[in-house]
């Protein structure tokens, strides 16, 4: 009590087996310590390599000590790595033993082959976070993989990304990397991000350096659940969202529509009756696992009361020149009264919402409907508010909106913008998806290039940005997954850089112009043979 806060680590006096020993089997790890240590999350944080069975594993501080029986036999001529990280503190202050690592072999050598390399992460929120992060090498022919056991060997990333893998034994391995987030030293294949390389690596020498970029894919089998007849729609319940969805049945798009919900579809019809209607439904996910089915769905007569038809604006959204407003229902809508549709601008006059102004923005579903209305010059109002009254809206069971509904829009003044945004990608696939992203992550506006290298984007308001691309390598306009049981990488996504500052983010001003905006491709996933980019250069490129 009263003296100096103790921030020395413990020191090392003895290993046994030593560091470095040949021809040992040791059935249980000693290390001795000059003061009393404890363990913090011991089974998590001491790697070991190759594989050896954790569970069976019993370790424990006492007093300066800290020992591992292992309770399992070791491999013949293997070479054993315990890397220690930050798992043995002093007892005092929890100061971490450091840089302590316990090399043995079974053989007569010691295995020296090392891999390293670099994981980013395509969709990082905010700062990248590489906590928890495993690089594991699986040998060839082996029967598990990142989702089915633990690696062989395996690394854990340092907090800019960069990971080695030492000490390891000539031949054919299978490379993977992924976010560990529940500590089961294996990839969770709905929640857990990860990336693979699609062929097996030989490691012959240490020239290797491996690139990782992780993104996350649902690698569920894709199928129905179940489905029922609801109360006035035909439900069918999936085990997740599908992407693509094409449905044929007869008067499709007239008689009958569709609404999609959190893995739901909802058919409607406008007849109802005991008969039975043929549909035929092709459906895709994410990962392109596909269901081809055909079912039967009934519409019959019922005495319930059909649900109330519901609608919500996104309300807030700011415009330029025309006000551009989206109305989402909870059914398909099929008549619109315009009378109790418009902009009031005074006590006697208003903007009257015509047909014209109005698109559903997919016919099959209609239950998005968008209205572009275009506002005069001359009207000095910087909010718009669209009035919606009760039963403005009916749908396809002669539902009317209950609830009325205000809308509110601001009209953005020109002279508070920056005219343009642009540059050029030195982009080596296409085509490219080019989006800008407000401070929010959202896509604020996106452009789609084919063959041209260079991008602009015009009326921006001041705020911060980014801009990030996709290699759309399949032209779906959209970014698609990995799919790991078919051996196929995520596409690329990359991110603007500023080159002095070594940041993502673009701070734009009321009436600047941004020009000449270079975008350079990050690093594919895959091995980088006589690899010219060091550390430094890494560790810029992980920063945000």
């Amino acid at each position: 009590m009263g003296g100096p806060v103790d921030k020395d680590p413990p020191k090392l006096l003895s290993m046994i087996p030593e560091d470095q020993s040949l021809n040992t089997k040791p059935e249980e790890i000693i290390l001795t310590f000059d003061e009393y240590v404890k363990l913090d999350n011991a089974n998590k944080n001491i790697i070991i390599t190759p594989r050896i069975n954790k569970d069976e594993l019993n370790i424990q501080a006492l007093k300066n000590e800290v020992r591992i029986e292992l309770n399992q036999e070791l491999e013949e001529n293997t070479t054993y790595v315990f890397n220690f990280q930050k798992s043995i503190q002093d007892l005092s202050e929890g100061n971490p033993a450091e840089n302590l690592k316990l090399v043995f072999s079974t053989g007569e050598t010691i295995d020296s082959l090392e891999v390293n390399g670099n994981v980013s992460i395509y969709y990082p929120k905010g700062r990248n976070d590489f906590e928890d992060i495993l690089v594991g090498l699986y040998p060839e022919g082996d029967t598990t993989d990142l989702f089915t056991g633990p690696p062989y060997y395996i690394s854990q990333v340092d907090s800019i990304g960069n990971f080695t893998i030492g000490n390891i034994k000539e031949g054919a391995y299978r490379a993977y990397a992924w976010k560990d987030e529940n500590n089961t030293l294996k990839a969770e294949f709905k929640t857990e991000a990860f990336d693979f390389l699609k062929d097996t690596i030989n490691i012959e020498d240490n020239q290797n350096f491996i690139q990782f970029n992780l993104s996350l894919a649902d690698l569920t089998e894709f199928k129905f659940q179940r489905s029922s007849i609801s109360n006035g729609s035909y439900d069918l319940v999936l085990n997740k969202n599908p992407i693509e969805i094409k449905i044929d049945a007869e008067g499709f798009g007239e008689t009958i529509f569709y609404t999609q919900g959190e893995k739901n579809l909802k058919l409607f019809s406008k007849e109802t009756g005991n008969d039975s209607l043929l549909v035929n439904l092709q459906l895709a996910d994410s990962i392109g696992f596909r269901q081809d089915t055909s079912i039967w769905a009934k519409f019959p007569q019922t005495e319930r009361k059909p649900e109330e038809l519901t609608l919500s604006a996104k309300s807030g959204l700011n415009f330029l020149e025309e006000l551009q407003a989206e109305l989402s229902f909870n059914k398909p809508i099929t008549q619109v009264y315009y009378d109790s549709l418009y902009i009031p601008l005074d006590s006697t006059n208003r903007i009257q919402i015509e047909p014209d102004m109005l698109s559903f923005k997919d016919s099959l579903k209609r239950d998005i409907l968008l209205i572009n209305i275009p506002i005069p010059d001359s009207l000095e109002l910087q909010i718009f508010s669209l009035n919606i009254a009760d039963s403005t809206f009916q749908d396809i069971q002669n539902q009317y909106n209950l609830k009325p509904l205000i809308a509110n829009y601001r009209r953005i003044n020109p002279n508070t913008l920056a005219d343009k945004i642009s540059g050029s990608i030195n982009a080596q696939n296409y085509p490219l998806i080019v989006q800008l992203l407000n401070q929010k992550g959202e896509v604020h506006q996106e452009k789609h290039l084919n063959e041209e290298s260079t991008f602009s984007f015009e009326n921006i308001e001041a705020g911060t940005y980014t801009i990030r691309v996709i290699e759309d390598m399949n032209e779906n306009r959209r970014w698609d997954p990995a799919s790991f049981y078919e051996n196929r990488q995520a596409e690329k996504v990359y991110y603007y850089l500023n080159e002095e500052n070594k940041s993502k983010e673009i701070i734009i001003k009321s009436g600047w112009t941004t020009e000449d905006l270079v975008i350079n491709p990050s690093k594919s996933t895959g091995i980088i043979k006589n690899n010219s980019v060091d550390n430094r250069e890494i560790e810029v490129d992980n920063l945000n």
